[in-house]
């Protein structure tokens, strides 16, 4: 069975989304950033200050290709794991890769309270802006997106990918 890969930009809804399809299909859920976490026994504030942005890519690095070998998981990635492209075609070859799509405008507000995202720091909304405009033609070249911006509710979100998940499960 293959997995199904959350990918998207930070505020985008891939845990809230991964949840709800985890309830819906009993598919366990693998939260990548927790896990790094939980294995580095830091948090990624610390990460990042502690052993640079270069050392969590190489976490993140190591567990895409652990997770892609997996089958029959529900995977919500970090914002950043389309910088490395391995990962993305890692995360294909067995899995349905899903990016959720966010305006700046609905991230902000999803995100503005939000302390534990080391990329944020100081002026949030510049800071989105720009990360979310380097970032696009990431997001953009996946071939399965949903855009979450002015969705009320992220139920809708989720039965979409469960739908695409049960059309291409080969």
């Amino acid at each position: 069975m293959k997995n199904i890969v959350l990918v998207g930009f930070m505020g985008s809804g891939k845990t809230t989304v991964g949840k709800l399809i985890a309830e819906k299909t009993g598919m366990p859920l693998l939260d990548m950033d927790s896990m790094i976490e939980e294995r580095a026994g830091k948090s990624i504030n610390e990460i990042f200050a502690d052993d640079g942005e270069a050392r969590f890519r190489e976490y993140e690095r190591e567990l895409a290709k652990e997770l892609a070998a997996m089958e029959g998981q529900i995977i919500s990635t970090g914002g950043g794991i389309v910088l490395n492209p391995e990962n993305i075609a890692d995360f294909e070859k067995t899995g349905l890769v899903v990016c959720l799509l966010a305006d700046a405008e609905t991230v902000l507000d999803r995100v503005k309270h939000d302390t534990s995202r080391p990329l944020l720091a100081g002026d949030k909304e510049a800071k989105i802006l720009q990360i979310l405009e380097t970032r696009k033609p990431l997001y953009e070249s996946i071939k399965h997106r949903i855009d979450t911006s002015g969705r009320p509710s992220p139920a809708p979100t989720a039965q979409e990918i469960i739908d695409l998940y049960e059309t291409n499960k080969s």
